[in-house]
């Protein structure tokens, strides 16, 4: 039991780290695409991901000639399951990068965080699976959170864009793309799951890319502190670290955790960008880190 526990507290703190990474990342994502094209920006950042995850895993490799640091996983099944992780993953980050084209950061950032429901909602609905009361309640709270932390001031600022339609469809990628990482990574390795869809997302990417943004490879230059912050970062580090805590917690704490990184993303705004939080916003932090806190009591008690 007190193995579990110390496993369990150790991914959640991982999980909090990626929530911070991913928080101050959404200023470079939005900044990017000022020179670059969605497809374009987002086959740069995963293959910059794929590179330090190369270089993670030399090092592992060197310290153990076998291949293995001996306490992970058995590997095997690595290819066919990373290639489906990268298809979602593909799917979550261009709507979302297309979405940004069309909409403000603070409501993309809010429908994208809906994963958060999402999650819970697939599992029992399509899977069947018990979601724990508080499961469901810290769903609840972290979603109202968000609401509140995206909320404009004048609530008649509150209408459809066309690109919210493309973040939707985003957020149901990002929220199948956690539930099979927590059913497909038990006996894989999870540093070889994590090249592998980062990988196949860069090689989709690259498609529309060539096709379709020609035109704007010549701002990768220009955009270049974005893309490492967003392709070492929030890829090498980020996903990396999301693959690693799931395997000892489950696709609903995961979710609710990481929903924290709306709020990361804000206090990032008011400490580096002067931005101001309304009562109304803090409001929502709190809620949201209720919603944390309660999703840990199936663990704790």
């Amino acid at each position: 039991m007190v193995s579990f526990r110390s496993e369990h507290l150790r991914a959640d703190l991982i999980l909090l780290v990626v929530a911070l990474i991913w928080g101050s990342a959404f200023v470079a994502q939005r900044t990017g695409m000022e020179q670059v094209g969605p497809f374009v920006f987002n086959a740069v950042r995963f293959a910059l991901g794929s590179l330090v995850l190369l270089l993670i895993l030399g090092w592992r490799r060197m310290r153990s000639p076998a291949g293995g640091d001996g306490n992970s996983p058995r590997a095997g099944g690595e290819w066919h399951t990373g290639a489906l992780l990268g298809l979602l993953l593909f799917g979550g980050a261009s709507c979302q990068q297309i979405g940004l084209v069309h909409t403000t950061a603070g409501k993309a950032g809010f429908i994208t965080g809906l994963y958060v429901v999402i999650v819970p909602l697939l599992l029992a609905l399509v899977w069947r699976e018990r979601v724990s009361w508080a499961g469901w309640v810290g769903a609840g709270l972290a979603t109202a959170g968000l609401f509140l932390l995206s909320v404009q001031a004048s609530y008649q600022q509150i209408r459809l864009a066309r690109g919210d339609g493309w973040v939707l469809v985003g957020a149901f990628a990002w929220a199948l793309h956690v539930i099979a990482v927590g059913r497909l990574l038990p006996g894989r390795d999870p540093l070889r799951l994590a090249l592998v869809q980062y990988v196949v997302c860069a090689l989709l990417s690259l498609i529309p890319a060539l096709a379709l943004e020609r035109d704007t490879w010549d701002g990768v230059l220009m955009t270049g502190p974005a893309l490492l912050y967003a392709g070492v970062l929030s890829i090498g580090l980020g996903y990396t670290g999301q693959v690693v805590a799931q395997r000892y917690t489950t696709p609903v704490h995961t979710a609710i955790i990481l929903s924290m990184e709306a709020v990361f993303a804000a206090l990032c705004g008011w400490l580096w960008l002067g931005e101001t939080l309304s009562a109304c916003q803090l409001v929502g932090c709190g809620l949201m880190l209720a919603g944390v806190v309660l999703a840990q009591l199936p663990f704790f008690s």
